[in-house]
C-alpha cells in the first residue's frame, strides 16, 4: 500500500492545505483514504474525515507507547489503498529541543513511512537545497523521499528550485503551488468545526484538489511512498472478552465534539456502548446510561444556547447527582461550572454543578502536553495511577475547588488541577486513554459499581 507523512519545516508551510487536497485528488481516482495527525490536534482530523469520509486519527509518541502508534495506524489502514500522516509544526518539533519525541520525524520512524517534505520557497533560489540538507542530515533515521515547494513566484521559480534540491540532495521535487494559487484556507478557528462537518467547505475541498492536481505530480507521488503494512500481532484495542456491557452517555455535537477516535474505540474495546445525545439539541441523557463522558469543544460559541436548554441541564445534574461516574473534560468542564463569561463580558448560566465560573479571554490560558497522576478517591485515575493528555484553551477559571482532581506536569508547570466531587472527574486536562488503558478499566468498574 501507499503510506507516508507529509511533514513540513514548520508551521503554515501548507501542511493542512496540501494534505487536504492531495486527500481529494486521490479519492477523485476511486482510491480509498485514510488520514492520520500527529500530535493532539482535533481541527485538521475534521478535514480530514470530511474528505475521506473516515474518521482521522491522532498519533503521538509523546501519549502513546510505539506499539500502540502502530496499532492505530495498522488497523485503521487495513482496508484502505493509502494513509496519509499529516505532521505537526516543523518536521522534528516536538515534546524537547533535544530529541524527537513528539514529532513528525519520530512518527515517521516508528511507523516506518516515508516522507513528503513541503518548503515554503518564497523568495528563495539554490537556498532551498541547503533547508532540504539540514533536514535530510539532522538526523540519520529521517526518510524524506521528495519535496513539495511552496508560495513560488512562477513556473520557472520552481524549475530553479527543482534543479537546486534534485542536484544537491538526491530527492525528487514532485510539485508545488504559486503564491495565490488557490483560496486562502478558512481561519481554523474552533468554530468552523461545525462548518466542516455540514459540508459547507467541500468546494473548497475541491478547489485544492483541481489546484494541486495541475502542478504535483501525483503519479510520482504514489511511486515514491510505497510501505510495507504494519504487522500487529495484538493491542489494546482488540475487544476484551467476556466484558461485561456497561452503557455510557456521550455528549456530541458542535459544541462538544474534542473526543479522540481511539479513547472511543478503547470504551468500546472494555465492553462500553456508546449512547450520543446532543445538549444543543436539547437533549437528555439516555434512560440506560451508567457512566457519562462530556468532552471537549467550545461552548462558549453556543453559551446561549445551552444556558437556555433546561432540559439537557436537569438531566445531566441528575445524573450526577445520582452517582453515575463522570468524565468531563475542557469545554465539558467548563458546562459544569456555574456561569460562562464571554469575551464582551456577557454572562450565560451553566449547570451549577461545579463551583466557580469560567471567563474567556483572548489570550491562550494555556497549551501544552500533560503528564497527569491522580489523587485519593478520583475514581478514573488514583494517586498510584500516571496518564498522559494535552491541555488547550483561553479560559481561566474563577472560584474555589474544595478538591482537586490530579497533579498535572507540563513543561513549564506542575500543579494541582481540576475538580473532584464523589463520581465527577473534571478539569481542562484531556485525557488520551491510550497512554494508559487502565483508566478505562477503572472508569467501566466504578459504573457497575454506582449501581449496586
Amino acid at each position: 500500500m501507499n503510506r507516508f507523512v507529509l511533514a513540513g519545516t514548520g508551521s503554515g508551510v501548507g501542511k493542512t492545505t496540501f494534505t487536504i487536497g492531495i486527500m481529494r485528488a486521490l479519492m477523485k481516482r476511486g482510491l480509498t483514504v485514510q488520514g492520520f495527525k500527529c500530535g493532539p490536534d482535533y481541527i485538521d482530523p475534521t478535514y480530514h474525515t470530511a474528505v475521506t469520509k473516515r474518521p482521522s486519527r491522532n498519533i503521538d509518541s509523546f501519549m502513546m507507547e510505539r506499539n500502540v502508534i502502530r496499532a492505530i495506524v495498522a488497523r485503521a489502514s487495513q482496508d484502505t489503498d493509502v494513509a496519509i500522516i499529516e505532521g505537526v509544526m516543523g518536521f522534528y518539533d516536538g515534546k524537547s529541543p533535544l530529541s524527537n519525541e513528539g514529532s513528525a520525524a519520530d512518527i515517521s520512524e516508528i511507523t516506518k513511512s516515508p516522507v513528503i517534505l513541503i518548503v515554503n520557497a518564497a523568495s528563495m533560489a539554490r537556498s532551498v537545497a541547503a533547508i532540504v540538507k539540514g533536514f535530510q542530515l539532522l538526523d540519520e533515521n529521517s526518510t524524506i523521499v521528495g519535496v513539495i515547494a511552496n508560495q513560488l513566484g512562477s513556473k520557472n521559480h520552481f524549475e530553479i528550485v527543482k534543479t537546486a534540491i534534485e542536484n544537491e540532495c538526491g530527492i525528487p521535487v514532485i510539485g508545488y503551488l504559486l503564491k495565490d494559487a488557490i483560496p486562502s484556507m478558512p481561519s481554523r478557528h474552533l468554530g468552523l468545526v461545525p462548518a466542516i462537518e455540514r459540508g459547507d467547505l467541500d468546494s473548497y475541498f475541491d478547489s485544492l484538489a483541481t489546484a494541486i492536481e495541475e502542478t504535483v505530480d501525483i503519479d510520482q507521488l504514489m511511486e515514491i511512498t510505497k510501505a510495507e503494512p504494519i504487522e500487529v500481532s495484538s493491542s489494546i484495542f482488540d475487544r476484551k472478552p467476556e466484558q461485561e456491557e456497561v452503557h455510557i452517555a456521550v455528549a456530541k455535537d458542535a459544541a462538544f465534539n474534542f473526543y479522540y477516535e481511539e479513547n472511543l474505540e478503547l470504551l468500546r474495546a472494555h465492553g462500553a456502548t456508546l449512547h450520543f445525545f446532543s445538549p444543543l439539541q436539547n437533549e437528555e441523557v439516555p434512560a440506560e446510561a451508567q457512566g457519562l463522558y462530556i468532552g471537549g469543544g467550545f461552548p462558549e460559541e453556543f453559551a446561549e444556547q445551552l444556558a437556555a436548554n433546561e432540559k439537557t441541564k436537569d438531566s445531566i445534574r441528575n445524573a450526577i447527582s445520582r452517582g453515575l461516574p463522570t468524565v468531563a473534560e475542557c469545554g465539558g468542564y467548563m458546562y459544569l461550572t456555574e456561569e460562562i463569561i464571554d469575551r464582551q463580558a456577557q454572562s450565560f448560566p451553566m449547570l451549577g454543578v461545579i463551583p466557580g465560573r469560567v471567563r474567556m479571554q483572548d489570550k491562550r490560558a494555556a497549551l501544552g502536553y500533560r503528564e497527569i497522576t491522580g489523587v485519593a478517591g478520583n475514581f478514573l485515575i488514583d494517586e498510584e495511577t500516571q496518564a498522559k493528555g494535552h491541555e488547550f484553551h483561553y479560559s481561566k477559571y474563577e472560584g474555589e475547588h474544595t478538591t482537586p482532581a490530579y497533579f498535572s506536569k507540563g513543561r513549564f508547570r506542575a500543579q494541582q488541577e481540576g475538580y473532584l466531587h464523589q463520581n465527577l472527574v473534571a478539569g481542562f486536562t484531556q485525557f488520551h486513554f491510550a497512554s494508559n488503558p487502565r483508566l478505562v478499566e477503572n472508569w467501566l468498574r466504578a459504573c457497575l459499581e454506582a449501581e449496586q
